[in-house]
C-alpha cells in the first residue's frame, strides 16, 4: 500500500492510500474536524466511485474497527492448522446402517466414532443441535463435526460398512 499525505491550504489535509489492486481511498480532514472519505475503484480515475462525510466520532470508530479494537481475526497459520484437524461434513444415513432407527444416544455415535452430530436434515426439516433422544432415520442427512478419520468412520457406519 502506498500512502501519501498532502496539505490543502485553507482546508486541511488529504491522505491518499493506493492499494496493490490499483484502487484508492482518499480521506480529506478539514480544519473544522469534518472528514470526507472517497473511494476510487481505479486509482487513475478523476471521479470517485463513492464518497461520504464522517463526523470525528465516526472517523475514530472506523479507525478503531480497522485497527481491530473489537475483533481480531484468527491468525492464518492457526486457522490452517485448525482446518486440517477439524472437518464438518454431511453424511447420508442408509437403510442398512446399524445407526438407523436408533436415537443418537442409543446409536453411541460419539463413543463409536469420536464425531458429533450437530444437525440433521429430516424430511425437509432442519434440526440444529439435535437432542440425544432424536431418532436417526434412513434418508437423514447428518451434519457432523470431527477429525477426518472420525468423519470417515461415521461415514462408513452410515453406509452400513462398519
Amino acid at each position: 500500500m502506498n500512502v501519501s499525505v498532502s496539505q490543502l491550504p485553507g482546508i486541511g489535509q488529504k491522505i491518499t492510500l493506493k492499494t496493490c489492486e490499483d484502487s484508492m481511498l482518499v480521506v480529506v480532514v478539514h480544519h473544522s474536524g469534518k472528514r470526507e472519505l472517497y473511494f476510487f475503484n481505479d486509482a487513475d480515475s478523476d471521479e470517485a466511485d463513492f464518497g461520504m462525510d464522517l463526523t470525528p466520532d465516526e472517523t475514530r470508530e472506523l479507525g478503531a474497527q480497522l485497527l481491530g479494537a473489537t475483533y481480531q481475526p484468527v491468525d492464518a497459520d492457526k486457522l490452517k492448522i485448525f482446518q486440517n484437524q477439524i472437518v464438518i461434513d454431511y453424511v447420508k444415513l442408509k437403510e442398512n446402517s446399524p445407526l438407523a432407527n436408533k436415537t443418537i444416544e442409543e446409536s453411541g455415535v460419539r463413543n463409536r466414532t469420536g464425531a458429533t452430530i450437530i444437525g440433521i436434515v429430516q424430511e425437509g426439516e432442519t434440526i440444529a443441535i439435535p437432542d440425544t433422544t432424536t431418532k436417526l432415520e434412513p434418508g437423514n442427512l447428518l451434519m457432523c463435526v470431527g477429525k477426518k478419520d472420525q468423519i470417515a468412520t461415521l461415514t462408513a457406519l452410515c453406509k452400513g460398512e462398519e
